[in-house]
């Protein structure tokens, strides 16, 4: 892409974030409900239910920038990119997790709001596989786990809707951000070669169909951003460069997953999909040094140690001032404002950064 043409997307950018600060549509919504799946990229709260999980922020100073500085689970200082992707479609912000329809006190509520609103399945620390964060993370829920929630949450629907059932699923999105944390912990076991790709991709496809079988057509995928450039792998290099042989297997996983798709599209009747390339969404910012989105790109916002990334973040941590000139928020996650863009360009985005079409158009399909 020109430069010309990156400075006008900022510009874009810019004007939108103007925008959405102050004003929050209450519109009807774009599609009847949102489902969403994945990792802490997408978790509002999950893993705040699972007492033997270590992937958690429902504490300080997560949620500092959310409305009543409340911590919320989110791995963010507020609002996450699918809180903020919802609101494009005239939610308020992400649906609930599902976890929390445990609760005997809402739970009635929340089933009854289902098919206008959705459910959150998503998981910090989760992956693609079965086995994924269990050892680093303890208890997490994993993407087959996930979609075995959803299976029940369909029975609900069924119940409540009747015959209509099956037409409020067809038309609500499915959201799905999921991956990087397979390959984290690939790098971090120290493993060698890429074989483990086509094993992530066939899992992948697996509970794709699964959730196709349940009903789901329109799929808004957000592939593995550039993980190498996270605080944690930067600080590993004197330099503070990016771990550049994680990104290269993102943008390997990336274009399985673009392979996997296109051959779903083809074979699974009624099956639409938008894929955000986030790892060209991430290089974008980090590679323009002439027009910093963000002042600071390698250091986290909260943290400690070198870069600010040697420990998550917490209430004892070092916190930045200005969260709006950092791309991090801790050792992993972007920043509230960094999900704003990330938002923006999964709902308007064109190829070769969100393709064949952007969520938004996904949504809008009859």
């Amino acid at each position: 892409m020109a430069k010309s043409a990156i400075f006008s997307l900022w510009l874009n950018i810019i004007v939108y974030l103007g925008i959405l600060g102050s004003h929050v549509s209450h519109s009807q919504p774009v599609v009847p409900a949102l489902y969403i799946f994945g990792d802490s990229t997408a978790d509002v709260g999950t893993n705040d239910y699972l007492p033997n999980s270590k992937a958690r922020a429902d504490f300080p100073f997560n949620g500092i920038d959310f409305p009543h500085s409340k911590p919320t689970g989110r791995f963010s200082n507020g609002y996450n990119t699918i809180d903020l992707l919802a609101q494009q479609l005239h939610f308020h912000q992400s649906p609930p997790p599902y976890l929390s329809f445990l609760d005997s006190n809402i739970s009635q509520f929340l089933i009854r709001n289902v098919p206008t609103k959705g459910i959150n399945f998503a998981s910090g620390g989760s992956g693609i596989l079965r086995s994924t964060g269990h050892k680093k993370w303890g208890r997490v829920i994993c993407f087959e786990e996930q979609v075995q929630q959803f299976s029940s949450v369909c029975s609900k629907i069924s119940e409540l809707l009747g015959p209509n059932a099956i037409a409020n699923i067809s038309k609500s999105l499915f959201i799905i951000s999921v991956g990087s944390n397979d390959i984290f912990e690939h790098f971090d076991a120290k493993h060698t070669g890429r074989k483990y790709i086509p094993t992530l991709i066939s899992t992948y496809e697996t509970h794709l169909r699964n959730l196709y079988k349940l009903g789901a057509r329109k799929f808004g995928i957000v592939s593995v951003g550039a993980i190498g450039c996270c605080p944690i792998y930067r600080k590993s290099n004197k330099s503070g460069d990016c771990k550049e042989a994680m990104n290269v297997d993102a943008q390997l996983f990336y274009s399985a997953l673009r392979g996997l798709l296109q051959k779903l599209s083809s074979e699974c009747k009624g099956l639409k999909y938008a894929l955000a390339d986030a790892y060209k969404l991430t290089r974008l910012i980090i590679d323009q040094p002439e027009r910093p989105v963000f002042k600071e790109m390698k250091r986290a916002c909260c943290g400690n140690g070198t870069l600010n990334a040697d420990e998550p973040c917490k209430k004892d941590s070092v916190l930045c001032g200005d969260r709006n000139t950092y791309l991090f928020w801790d050792q992993y996650h972007p920043t509230q404002q960094a999900s704003y863009l990330a938002a923006y360009s999964l709902y308007k985005g064109s190829p070769p950064y969100v393709e064949p079409m952007s969520f938004g158009n996904l949504a809008l399909l009859p």
